[in-house]
């Protein structure tokens, strides 16, 4: 097919659900991606932190290909093999507990949601569940109640109940929000599609003193943050502290569709048979997606390289802050980068594009990079040229 008549079948057959980029993409690999023109782009934005290792991993295209042509599904009410490996490796690199396997972040934040009304309804009959301003959570209805975002919630009211979003990174409203209602708290460390926001460690902290006061679940959400964004194979594992619950998805499929909520030991009985299921979740081809991952995360030492190519990049950031003064505030941890902007950012993404980069604009004004754990000192460096370039 050409390019006019893809635009024109999706014009005329599939709902316009996203804001389109009038791109056509065939081939990627690494941190680079080609168009139908035969245009090679640097992608510092692999598809909102799926990505995690660049397109086409040679050991996420492996496990894919071994497993394809021996068994794609099998439902949950039987076994296999590759489930109960991927879920032991979680748990090694996360905490004692156990998994539930879904498709999605919405789906795995909805799993946590049921997971803590379920928890409240068996301790004194709570189910409110805080949350935060600016959070993202998923589209669902249920996640859209616990994003603290008006704009994603406009056209579908009335959202469900037993819901209050806070100001993030305030403790005292936190504390003036819990009731005897309250079954948990949920939070995103760096709220991504919030603008880049880090929870501060102090902020975290007393979260975590207060649900172990008052028996509130901690749920954190790393969708966006978790499979090594930060330097360290899950966020939370930089503040010190151990979540109730953590939910799991993008990165951890390799681009494959996949999301995972992880509940501590004590917890892990509480959805029964019955209670909650997902008809893919977990599935043999999936799971050794996801297997490739993590081997690929520890054989290639990414969270080192994460760390090293981090500072680097943020330096180079501060570099262009220093150079333009549209730009605020640079801020984030390992390769999860915002630049807070005085202007909207939304041509200097455009022009971006043009000049072969592919970045992100979230909160109207606040450049978003996340590239590839794997990524190179050589990209970072023709990432910035290019910025450099596109704001002056």
């Amino acid at each position: 097919m050409k390019a006019t008549e893809i635009f024109q079948v999706y014009k005329d057959n599939i709902m316009p659900t996203y804001n389109k980029v009038p791109l056509i993409f065939v081939k990627g690999k690494g941190s680079r991606l080609w168009d139908i023109n035969g245009k090679s782009y640097l992608d510092f934005f692999p598809g909102w932190g799926v990505g995690n290792l660049g397109h086409c991993h040679p050991k996420v295209m492996q496990g894919v290909r071994d497993q394809i042509a021996k068994l794609i599904f099998v439902p949950n009410n039987y076994y296999h093999p590759f489930q109960a490996k991927l879920a032991k490796e979680l748990i090694y690199w996360s905490f004692p507990g156990k998994v539930f396997f879904c498709n999605s972040g919405a789906e795995a934040n909805e799993g946590a949601i049921k997971l803590a009304r379920k928890f409240g309804a068996s301790t004194g009959g709570r189910f409110e569940i805080i949350t935060f301003e600016n959070a993202f959570h998923g589209r669902t209805l249920a996640t859209l109640a616990a994003t603290g975002q008006k704009k994603y919630q406009n056209g579908f009211e009335p959202m469900p109940g037993g819901f209050k979003q806070v100001k993030f990174n305030d403790i005292n409203a936190v504390k003036a929000a819990i009731t005897d209602k309250t079954a948990g708290i949920m939070l995103e460390l760096i709220q991504g599609e919030g603008g880049v926001n880090i929870a501060a460690r102090d902020f975290v902290q007393s979260l975590r003193k207060i649900c172990d006061e008052k028996k509130i679940l901690l749920i954190i959400d790393e969708v966006q943050t978790g499979i090594g964004r930060t330097a360290k194979m899950f966020c939370y594992q930089n503040y010190g502290i151990t979540p109730d619950v953590m939910t799991l998805a993008k990165a951890l499929g390799g681009g494959f569709p996949i999301g995972a909520m992880i509940a501590r030991k004590e917890l892990g009985d509480i959805l029964t048979a019955g209670m909650h299921a997902s008809t893919f979740g977990g599935g043999p081809v999936i799971c050794k997606a996801a297997l490739g991952v993590l081997k690929a995360v520890q054989k290639e030492k990414l969270l080192a390289n994460c760390r090293k190519t981090g500072e680097y990049l943020l330096g180079k950031l501060n570099d262009l802050k220093n150079r333009h003064p549209v730009i605020k505030e640079v801020r984030g941890m390992g390769l999860m980068l915002g630049l807070e902007l005085d202007i909207e950012g939304k041509q200097i993404v455009q022009k971006c594009m043009d000049a072969g980069l592919l970045i992100n604009c979230t909160h109207d004004k606040v450049l978003r990079l996340m590239p590839a754990l794997n990524t190179t000192k050589k990209e970072i460096d023709k990432a910035v040229l290019i910025l450099n370039k596109v704001l002056q």
